[in-house]
């Protein structure tokens, strides 16, 4: 018995120290939090600022929408990059931090190989250039902006409060002070999340690899039924290619440059009309616009009222979307307009094939001969880590792409690399020179001509003004090629060959442009913007037409009275025409073979279904496992390597091998004598969907619930990354539509842990009304706040997936929460 007690005395012991170190523990931990929480910027305050012309009033509302009212406008600019290190400060740092290559620094080695992507591609250098082109006016916003976020980040914190966000305290981050530079490298990130073209051209060029004709490359990639590109040439000819399956390696997808931040890879969607008072109920024009981005939290958005009240001859109001890091509000209205944008998706990019000269790995072959690669050497360094250096070339078109990038090592011939040439790397970027003028413009064609210096990323932009006009612009710098060229952006071509060098730009005239059509209505949904009659050139890449034909048939076409609520019910429409179509050929495919009883009940079940991708609703789940499963079966053995980069549901292309009218029959497994042919295939492929289906959400049918499972994810970085932080920091929302729906909700279906998770949607909506627009509504994804502990963090997410909004009106704050008030500083103006 007495050997019992040393064990008694150890246990007595131990609950002795657990009683003293327990509470202190979580007396710590309270404490830490308590400290993180008061990170909260105060609603009221007082700052003075080197710089300003006056004072600046900054009032927020019940919403957390700060209404900013100054002199100028670089004081405006001053009090919105204020307001966005108040709320937004860790985005911003990342989004630089991005931009300049330097993520590793905050987060160690699973960003270098982004960071070595980003560094290559010297975005905040062609920023940095493009400093020079800035006017006036511009250079005053950008000036006053960095004045704006330093005052923030150099106040002295109150007591016992943490003077930064809990990210950077968490990941021991020191914010550098904000450069107008950081601004433009900002806004250049976004044309890197919306173009796409590289994707297809390295997708082309890997099946052009696995020996495929351009035949059945446009099998997979297909163009739109009103194009009639030229055939695509024999790559492998072209580019000297050799045939045969790819390494393993490339299995890994797009490679370790997005391991961390994928999402910045892009995606093309968004929606955008507008209609003549002709057509509506108050006699004036009605705008709706949502563009279609990365859900992030926070929102990559955030709303703003501006108000400039003595540089013109009347106070001048700017309401809607601001993008934190920048003094300019990119969507939303004035006094007299209000316009939206879209993704055109334009064919700005080229991969030019570059060959090495084997006896000189320095030079490679242009048109006139051998000439050197520019060089550069970048150092990368990596928090907890040792630095990794690498050289960085270019060549006459630009940036050698990393040899992992989209896996293009697996695909190049020998003695081969692969540059980018993209409009978005321009040094002479005047972009940013279209923001100031918007406080002013009165009427579309005002909106046009200012429009002028927009270069990049192209937008299908339309636009309306108080007195009734509508119209649409879609500028942007857009790439000429050789009328003798065959290829015309579609995949990589051969950088010796000077037939497929760019030969200048369209001049700004002849961009698409429309005023006052005769139809009193305008909508653009990404696919092709321009009719037959449009003499250039701009992609064969438009996006699948889907959307497009919603826009058409419920606002362009449509015979009733246009209102704010048709257009609100439009940008919530989930009517999926992709879907419904291809249910109707794979039932109509398989009807003629044997099923079991409980696959007949899917099918009997799938008949029955409206198209309707509603939340609450299992039919929309067993459709996208469906016709997942089938691109599985009848695609991945073909492509092996270079299925995964590929994938998503691409109805065209299905709906066109299920019809027969593809140049090969993918339905044949390869590993089998006997030619499998569609139908059996898409009985097996729902018989496999549905035991996947059972395996993640249970074998209750009648439980599923799209809405609960096409959960709208706004991701975090990082710390959606970290399972222990991310139900914290991550902000979802049971989300109804899908991929080919106006109320949009693209879904990872590679991604095998949650393939249906929305991850891509509608990031911002706005409707004017050109009658009256104070009455006009507004939405982003999660709320105005970047700061976790903030009722501002997630309070938008359920009003933004009900496609409710809000409205900011121009006038004096109803119910103000708080107001700062900024005045001038009388020493050295400084930006540091």
């Amino acid at each position: 018995m007495g050997g019992h007690r040393p064990m008694r005395r150890i246990i007595k012991a131990l609950f002795k120290f657990l009683l003293v170190v327990v509470p202190l523990l979580i007396i710590a931990v309270g404490a830490g939090m308590l400290w993180l929480s008061r990170s909260l910027a105060p609603l009221d305050g007082e700052i003075s600022i080197t710089g300003l012309s006056g004072p600046v009033t900054i009032t927020r509302d019940a919403n957390g929408v700060p209404h900013i009212k100054a002199a100028t406008r670089a004081d405006a600019a001053a009090g919105l990059g204020f307001v966005h290190a108040q709320e937004r400060l860790w985005q911003m740092q990342v989004n630089r931090m991005a931009g300049q290559g330097r993520l590793s620094e905050m987060f160690g080695e699973p960003t270098i190989g982004t960071d070595r992507w980003l560094r290559t591609m010297s975005i905040d250098k062609a920023a940095e250039a493009s400093l020079s082109v800035m006017d006036e006016a511009t250079a005053d916003m950008l000036e006053g902006y960095a004045r704006g976020v330093n005052a923030w980040m150099n106040r002295k914190p109150q007591a016992f409060s943490s003077k930064l966000p809990p990210e950077f305290v968490i990941l021991g981050v020191e914010p550098e002070p904000w450069k107008p530079v950081d601004t433009l490298t900002t806004i250049k990130m976004m044309s890197v999340s919306l173009s796409a073209n590289v994707d297809d051209e390295a997708d082309r060029l890997a099946f052009a690899r696995l020996g495929f004709s351009g035949e059945e490359i446009d099998d997979l990639l297909p163009m739109l039924d009103a194009d009639t590109p030229p055939p695509l040439p024999d790559l492998k000819a072209l580019l000297g290619l050799e045939s045969g399956p790819l390494e393993q390696a490339s299995l890994d997808g797009v490679g370790e440059e997005m391991a961390m931040f994928d999402s910045v890879t892009a995606e093309r969607a968004s929606n955008n009309w507008v209609v003549s008072g002709s057509r509506t109920d108050t006699g004036k024009p009605i705008l709706a616009n949502d563009p279609h981005l990365a859900l992030m939290a926070p929102s990559i958005w955030y709303l703003a009222h501006l108000e400039v009240t003595d540089e013109f001859d009347t106070p001048k109001n700017l309401i809607g979307a601001s993008l934190p890091g920048a003094p300019f509000v990119f969507l939303g209205r004035n006094d007299k307009i209000a316009w939206g944008f879209t993704n055109t998706g334009t064919d700005a990019q080229d991969i030019f094939v570059e060959r090495v000269n084997p006896e000189n790995a320095e030079e490679y072959l242009t048109p006139s001969g051998w000439q050197p690669f520019e060089t550069v050497s970048e150092t990368i360094r990596v928090k907890g880590a040792e630095d990794v250096i690498f050289t960085r070339r270019a060549t006459r078109h630009g940036p050698v792409l990393p040899g992992s990038y989209k896996n293009l090592e697996s695909y190049l011939p020998d003695n081969t690399v692969a540059a980018l040439q993209w409009v978005a790397l321009a040094t002479d970027d005047t972009t940013a020179n279209a923001g100031p003028p918007l406080f002013t413009a009165e009427t579309v064609s005002d909106y046009q001509a200012l429009m002028h210096d927009f270069l990049t990323p192209m937008q299908a932009m339309v636009v309306a003004d108080s007195e009734g006009s509508i119209g649409f612009i879609s500028p942007g710098r857009v790439p000429v090629r050789d009328a003798a060229n065959e290829v015309m952006g579609r995949a990589p071509v051969p950088g010796w060959d000077a037939l497929y060098d760019w030969q200048g730009h369209l001049p700004y005239g002849q961009l698409p442009r429309q005023t006052n059509p005769e139809k009193g209505a305008i909508g653009t949904a990404n696919t092709k913007i321009v009719g037959p009659d449009y003499a250039h050139f701009l992609t064969f890449d438009w996006e699948e037409p889907y959307r497009q034909n919603r826009v058409d048939e419920l606002i362009v076409d449509a015979t009733g009275t246009q209102t704010m609520e048709t257009s609100r019910a439009a940008q919530g429409d989930i009517q999926s025409e992709a879907l419904a179509d291809l249910r109707d050929r794979f039932i109509e495919a398989v009807q003629p073979l044997e099923k079991s009883v409980e696959t007949e009940g899917f099918i009997s079940r799938l008949s029955s279904w409206d198209g309707k991708m509603s939340a609450g609703s299992g039919e929309p789940l067993v459709m996208m496992a469906w016709a997942r499963q089938f691109m599985i079966e009848a695609y991945s053995d073909d492509l092996g390597a270079a299925f995964k980069n590929w994938f998503k549901i691409r109805a065209t292309a299905v709906e066109k091998l299920v019809t027969g009218k593809s140049a090969r029959n993918w339905c044949d497994r390869i590993d089998t004598d006997t030619e499998e042919q569609c139908p059996e295939i898409l009985i097996e492929s729902l018989d496999k969907g549905i035991a996947d289906l059972k395996a993640r959400f249970g074998d209750d049918a009648g439980s599923w619930d799209w809405g609960r499972i096409h959960i709208a994810h706004g991701e975090h970085r990082p710390f959606s990354q970290v399972e222990a932080l991310s139900g914290f920091f991550s902000v979802d929302v049971p989300h109804q539509g899908g991929p080919f729906t106006l109320d949009r909700g693209q879904t990872t279906v590679g991604d095998d842990k949650r393939p249906y998770v929305n991850t891509h949607a509608a990031s911002y909506r706005g409707i004017y009304d050109l009658a009256d627009l104070d009455r006009s509504t507004f939405i982003q994804t999660t709320g105005q706040s970047g700061n976790v502990f903030s009722r501002h963090y997630r309070d938008f997410a359920e009003t933004w997936a009900k496609v409710d909004a809000i409205t900011i009106p121009a006038g004096p704050v109803a119910d103000p929460k708080g107001t700062w008030r900024l005045s001038p500083r009388q020493d050295k103006p400084t930006t540091e």
